[in-house]
């Protein structure tokens, strides 16, 4: 009897022995959810996106990290739906997505009520400005618009450029970009003569070409995505547009070389430096981390990665830099740890990323400064570093 009962009391200790290493591996994993619209129209930047989470790092100190991907099909509806599931079912502490500005607007307001912290790999600033309650909860993981507009404008003033016609996305993207750079060019003294918008899925928009070229400015400036910005771009070179025609970094993909073809050769873009690392001298901050970024994604992927994925790329190393201090102040999956890790990406410092040097604060939930910032030109059908 006595052997029975030291055998059942030895069960009972193994069993609950078991029970607590079970309890603290899952406490010791942290969940990351990712939505990514790996198909529908905007597949060209949610594949990239999706690659990149192969590259993001799957233990972080004593802590596992999981990621739980998931395609909303370039549908905001399904990206809220996919939120809402991630959030209950799954009790993540972060979300890297959506990949479209409109999906991204589309959630904020439910994983701030979910109070867990979400990174933005989206071109729209309005994600993250102006600050509220609800966008405390956001961080962009592309620079903000006001920073690539700077660099267009040093560009355009450097060019003698006085008079300015614009054409942009009629989305958050499009809007935004106007809304900022508007008043920094006016600040500059450059007038903005023409202000048109256009449709991402659009087939047409001569007429807009041709408003444009009748404003008679100087230069126009493009605030398009990939593909899409090539259309206005060769529609006004077609209507016999001769001035400058500038993009924001939104165009700095190989699909916009693509589509565009020798109608976009001369044109001005301004981009991360990681399409161009070649032409990037090894003492600048950020080369190493992009050279990692790129080698690790043409090594599993086969081609150099679009500048989308960077975003999801930046976002793991934002995590990978918070986690730890989080974790000082709870475990992973309760409310006290998401808290925690949102206050540590708002004091994330001087963090080198793949697109720049990242400094956040409670009104800056971006953080990206010039370090990453280059001008570049299509020159023989590739990206070139415009050195002056």
């Amino acid at each position: 009897m006595k052997s029975q009962q030291f055998f059942r009391n030895a069960v009972i200790a193994a069993l609950a022995t078991a029970a607590v290493a079970a309890a603290s591996g899952a406490s010791a994993q942290v969940k990351i959810g990712v939505i990514a619209s790996a198909t529908g129209p905007a597949a060209f930047v949610g594949i990239p996106q999706k690659n990149a989470v192969a590259l993001l790092p799957k233990k972080v100190g004593e802590y596992t990290v999981e990621y739980l991907t998931y395609d909303d099909a370039s549908d905001p509806t399904q990206s809220v739906q996919l939120t809402k599931k991630l959030l209950s079912e799954y009790k993540i502490d972060a979300l890297i997505g959506p990949s479209g500005s409109p999906n991204a607007m589309g959630v904020l307001a439910f994983m701030a009520e979910a109070q867990t912290p979400m990174l933005a790999p989206v071109g729209t600033s309005a994600v993250v400005l102006p600050m509220d309650d609800k966008k405390r909860w956001v961080f962009k993981t592309h620079p903000n618009d006001d920073v690539i507009s700077d660099g267009l404008i040093v560009a355009m003033v450097k060019r003698g450029v006085k008079t300015l016609g614009f054409i942009g996305r009629n989305d958050p993207y499009g809007e935004n970009w106007y809304k900022t750079f508007a008043p920094m060019a006016q600040k500059a003294g450059i007038q903005i003569v023409a202000n048109e918008r256009y449709g991402r899925q659009d087939t047409s928009v001569i007429a807009q070409a041709l408003k444009l070229i009748a404003a008679k400015p100087d230069a126009v400036l493009v605030a398009g995505v990939a593909a899409d910005a090539a259309l206005p771009h060769a529609q006004l070179v077609d209507s016999g547009y001769k001035g400058s025609i500038y993009h924001t970094h939104g165009s700095a993909s190989n699909d916009f070389i693509k589509i565009g073809g020798k109608k976009v050769e001369g044109a001005l873009v301004v981009g991360p430096l990681l399409l161009v690392l070649d032409d990037i001298a090894d003492s600048v901050a950020t080369k190493k981390v992009a050279l990692e970024f790129v080698t690790n994604y043409e090594r599993q992927f086969g081609t150099r990665p679009p500048i989308f994925g960077a975003g999801t790329y930046d976002a793991g190393l934002l995590l990978a830099h918070a986690i730890p201090e989080a974790a000082k102040k709870g475990k992973p999956g309760t409310a006290e740890f998401r808290a925690a890790l949102r206050d540590a990406l708002e004091k994330t410092h001087d963090l080198v990323s793949s697109q720049g040097v990242i400094t956040m604060s409670a009104h800056d939930h971006s953080g990206f400064d010039q370090r990453g910032r280059v001008l570049l030109t299509i020159k023989d059908g590739r990206f070139a570093l415009v050195k002056d």
